[in-house]
């Protein structure tokens, strides 16, 4: 049996996005124990987020089961070069496209550039986001709010509109929800928010596909040790991260990775409209 990091952590801060080599301990995207067996081979796939954390832990998952990759994400180049490293190590094909998905326009890039050198989609993969804790709404700011609907909700139906229209038969749509679809922090009241409007949005479009055979579910992750912990959490929250879940502790990258996979399998081609939690034996409501 594999034991993962527990709480308490180190005291540790970084300013947003935060970086994977910083934190303490370093992040497990599965890098050591991956083994793939074929299952998306030839596959092409958009990961939004694919730089670090739960993104690149799928994107090397992925990678070792046969797909060629297009990573989207902000400006973290360091990260996003180390997974395509990973990604390449497998023998796939690596495409990386920094930007902002908060841009209707860069999205619709984001997608032409997979057709254009991938030759086409056949999963995407719907999971950056932004989050930022505050104690009182009073204290979030109109473009903040703005903001976190952009990169979570928005960004996500631009990219699945443009996406849909180059998708064919047997395609699959994964989009990273939360716990906090269900269960929401009051300090991450506008992620939370987000988050509810990912699951339903998933929800209503497996309806709308299916006609085209065209599958969408999501994942829910309970508390996973990402950069995005350290970079907008306060220290003591840092310290005790997924001290609240029945295995009293953080989830790793690495243990979502096959929630992706198996949602991303030609094989699951009965699972839509579906939420996969992975919240460390804390049920959703």
């Amino acid at each position: 049996m594999v034991m993962h990091p527990k709480p308490p952590f180190p005291s540790q801060q970084q300013q947003m996005p935060g970086r994977t080599a910083t934190m303490q301990p370093v992040p497990d995207h599965g890098e050591e124990s991956y083994r793939g067996s074929g299952k998306l081979s030839g596959k092409k796939v958009i990961i939004t987020g694919g730089d670090s954390g739960i993104g690149r832990a799928v994107a090397i998952a992925f990678a070792r089961e046969g797909a060629d990759i297009l990573i989207s994400y902000l400006d973290e180049e360091e990260d996003a070069q180390e997974t395509r490293r990973w990604i390449e190590e497998a023998g796939r094909k690596a495409i990386l496209v920094p930007g902002d998905i908060q841009d209707p326009g860069h999205c619709r890039t984001i997608i032409e550039k997979a057709v254009a050198e991938l030759g086409g989609i056949d999963v995407l993969v719907n999971n950056a986001a932004h989050q930022a804790t505050f104690h009182d709404i009073s204290d979030i700011s109109d473009l903040e709010w703005e903001k976190t609907f952009k990169v979570n909700i928005h960004a996500m139906f631009f990219l699945t509109k443009a996406a849909v229209a180059h998708m064919k038969p047997g395609s699959s749509i994964i989009n990273t929800a939360s716990i906090n679809s269900d269960n929401p922090n009051p300090t991450l009241l506008a992620y939370a928010t987000t988050k509810g409007a990912i699951q339903n949005f998933t929800a209503g479009l497996a309806q709308l596909l299916a006609e085209k055979g065209i599958r969408a579910n999501a994942v829910a992750p309970g508390p996973i040790w990402t950069p995005l912990i350290p970079s907008t959490m306060p220290v003591e929250s840092v310290e005790n991260f997924g001290k609240q879940v029945p295995m009293k502790r953080p989830g790793q990258p690495a243990e979502l990775a096959t929630a992706y996979v198996m949602l991303a399998d030609p094989l699951s081609s009965y699972v839509s409209g579906a939420t996969i939690a992975v919240t460390g034996g804390k049920p959703l409501l």
